[in-house]
Order: C-alpha cells, then sequence, then structure tokens
C-alpha cells in the first residue's frame, strides 16, 4: 500500500465572490481534520474561529489556528468543514471523508465515493443497534 492524494476543490463557503482553488491532498485517515497551509487560508480569507492544539504524529503538542467555513469538493461530493492551519500541504482527514461518505481504495491509491451509495452520501445520524 502507497501514499494516496486526492484533487480537491476548496473554496470558502461564506464569500462565493472569491475564487476556488485545485489543490492535491495527501489523504491521511489518521488524521481527523481537514489540514491546511497558511498560505491557502490566506487566499480563501478563511476566518479564525479559534486556537485548537494538535498532537502530531511525533506526539508533540501545538497549538494552531482553525478557520472556517472551508468548502470541499472530491469526486462530485461536497462538504463544509473547518480546518486546521498547519504544515506545507493540505490533509484529508477522516472527518471530512466520512462527510462526503467516501472511501479509499488502497490497491489504486485513490480515493472513491462509497460504492454502497454511488448516487448521494450516506450518513449515520443516529447509532445503529445490533
Amino acid at each position: 500500500m502507497g501514499i494516496t492524494y486526492a484533487d480537491l476543490r476548496l473554496a470558502n463557503a461564506a464569500r462565493k465572490d472569491l475564487e476556488e482553488m485545485d489543490t492535491r491532498a495527501l489523504v491521511d485517515t489518521g488524521a481527523l481534520h481537514l489540514c491546511i497551509p497558511e498560505h491557502v487560508a490566506l487566499q480563501l480569507q478563511l476566518e479564525d474561529c479559534e486556537t485548537r492544539e494538535v498532537i502530531l504524529a511525533d506526539g508533540k503538542r501545538h497549538q494552531v489556528r482553525y478557520v472556517s467555513p472551508v468548502r470541499i469538493e472530491l469526486r462530485g461530493r461536497k462538504c463544509v468543514t473547518g480546518a486546521l492551519v498547519l504544515g506545507d500541504q493540505v490533509i484529508l482527514g477522516a472527518i471530512p471523508m466520512e462527510d462526503m461518505d467516501l472511501i479509499i481504495e488502497p490497491a489504486r491509491m485513490r480515493v472513491s465515493v462509497n460504492p454502497s451509495a454511488p448516487n448521494i452520501p450516506v450518513s449515520l445520524a443516529k447509532g445503529v443497534r445490533k
């Protein structure tokens, strides 16, 4: 299994007058949130919501800006979320992937729509009891 990347379209959901941007993102199911570099936050003119503490892979804790509202589009699916501002590349985490009902195909190193819901994203609104 290799590293998976995906081509995303990002936009400021509150500012339809601003140009959207296309970017290549590292897909990381070990990350929870969308992470964006500072230059992306500036280009999209995203507003600061708060400061959040993040734990990186090396166990170190950092305080970073949390900005919103970011609209993500990938393979015809869309969601609106917040983003952590850190690093030098866009990282697509598990929460926006779940929101858009996307899966990773490890053998093909690509992101696809959930094959059990090919036409519209499906989400659980409550826990399912067995």
